[in-house]
C-alpha cells in the first residue's frame, strides 16, 4: 500500500514540476531571445535527465550492470517512442525547428558508438571519458547555437502562459529542475517494490520498470508542452535527453565505476534502442509533423517493445 501511494504521489508531483519547468524554462528562452529547441536540448534535457543519472549511479555502485544500462536504453526508446508518441495524439508535433536535423544525425553516430563501446562486455573508465569527450563537444556546439541565435535579427515566437520575467522565469526553472529528480525516484522505488512482488528479474526492471520510471520527467515535460504549443520544446528534449543519458549519464557512470554490460543486451534491447532513432529521421528529414496516427502507433509500439524486453527476462 505504501509503495501504490509513493507511486501515486510521485506521478503527481512530477506532472507539476515537468509544468513549471516548461513554463520558466520558455520564458527563459524568450527574454534571451534563445529559440526553444536550444532550450529543450539544454536546459530541459538536463533536468529531466537527472534521475537517470541518480539511478545509473546507484546500479553501478551496487554491481547491478543490469538496471543501470537497462535504464538508459529503456529511457532512449521510451524518449522516442512514448515521449514524442503520446504527446503527438494531444497534438501533432513539429520536427521543423532549425537544427533539429543536426542533433538527431548526431545522436544516431553516439547511438552506434555507444553500442559499440559495449561490444567486448564491460563499459570501463576509458570508455567513460570517451562519452563524456563528445559530450563536450555537443554541449560547446549548443553554446555556439546559442550565441549564434542570440546575434542574429531571427524573430523569436512570443507565447502566452510564460513568465515575462527573467527573475521569475529563472524561478520556475530552478524549482522545476528540483522537484524532478526527487519525484521520479519516488515513482521508480514505489514501481520498482511492487514489480519485484511479482518475480521481475533485475534486467527486465531496468529496461522496463526503472526506465520508464526515469523517462517520466521527460514524458510529462514533453506532455505539458504540446498542451502548450511549445513542440520544439518537446522534440529537443527528447533528441536532447537520449544524447545527454549516452554521454552524460553514461560517461560519468563509467568513468567513476565500471559498469559490467550484460550479454543478453544483444540480443533486443540495443537493436531496439538503434531502429527507434532511426525511426524518426524521415520526419525530421522531411519535416513531416508526427500526427495522432502516428503518435498512437508509437505508443503501442512502445508498449510492445516493452513486453518483448519483459517476456526475455521474467524469471
Amino acid at each position: 500500500m505504501l509503495s501504490v501511494l509513493q507511486l501515486i504521489i510521485g506521478l503527481a508531483v512530477l506532472t507539476i514540476g515537468a509544468d513549471i519547468l516548461v513554463r520558466g524554462s520558455v520564458g527563459i528562452a524568450q527574454q534571451l531571445r534563445i529559440p526553444q529547441l536550444i532550450v529543450g536540448l539544454t536546459i530541459v534535457a538536463f533536468g529531466t535527465s537527472a534521475p537517470e543519472l541518480v539511478i545509473s549511479l546507484k546500479a553501478a555502485a551496487t554491481g547491478s550492470g543490469g538496471i543501470a544500462i537497462g535504464n538508459i536504453v529503456g529511457s532512449n526508446i521510451a524518449n522516442i517512442l512514448i515521449v514524442l508518441g503520446l504527446p503527438s495524439v494531444i497534438a501533432a508535433t513539429m520536427c521543423n525547428a532549425s537544427g533539429t536535423g543536426r542533433n538527431l544525425v548526431f545522436l544516431i553516430a553516439i547511438t552506434l558508438i555507444f553500442v559499440a563501446l559495449c561490444w567486448d562486455g564491460q563499459l570501463s573508465r576509458s570508455d567513460g571519458i570517451i562519452l563524456l569527450v563528445l559530450f563536450g563537444i555537443f554541449f560547446g556546439g549548443q553554446i555556439a547555437s546559442i550565441r549564434s541565435a542570440r546575434r542574429s535579427d531571427v524573430e523569436i515566437e512570443q507565447i502566452d502562459g510564460v513568465p515575462d520575467s527573467m527573475v521569475i522565469a529563472g524561478l520556475f526553472t530552478v524549482i522545476g529542475l528540483l522537484a524532478l529528480p526527487f519525484a521520479a525516484n519516488a515513482v521508480v522505488d514505489g514501481a520498482t517494490s511492487i514489480a519485484k512482488m511479482y518475480g521481475v528479474s533485475e534486467t527486465a526492471i531496468g529496461v522496463t520498470i526503472v526506465a520508464l520510471g526515469t523517462s517520466l520527467p521527460e514524458l510529462a515535460a514533453a506532455v505539458m508542452a504540446a498542451m502548450r504549443g511549445h513542440s520544439a520544446v518537446a522534440v529537443g528534449n527528447a533528441i536532447g535527453s537520449n544524447i545527454f543519458n549516452l554521454l552524460a549519464i553514461m560517461g560519468i557512470t563509467a568513468a567513476l565505476v565500471p559498469i559490467g554490460v550484460p550479454a543478453e543486451f544483444f540480443a533486443f534491447e540495443f537493436w531496439a534502442m538503434v531502429a527507434v532513432v532511426f525511426f524518426i529521421v524521415p520526419f525530421v528529414a522531411l519535416c513531416w509533423p508526427i500526427n495522432r496516427a502516428t503518435g498512437a502507433l508509437m505508443t503501442l509500439a512502445y508498449l510492445a517493445v516493452m513486453f518483448a524486453a519483459l517476456g526475455e527476462s521474467v524469471i
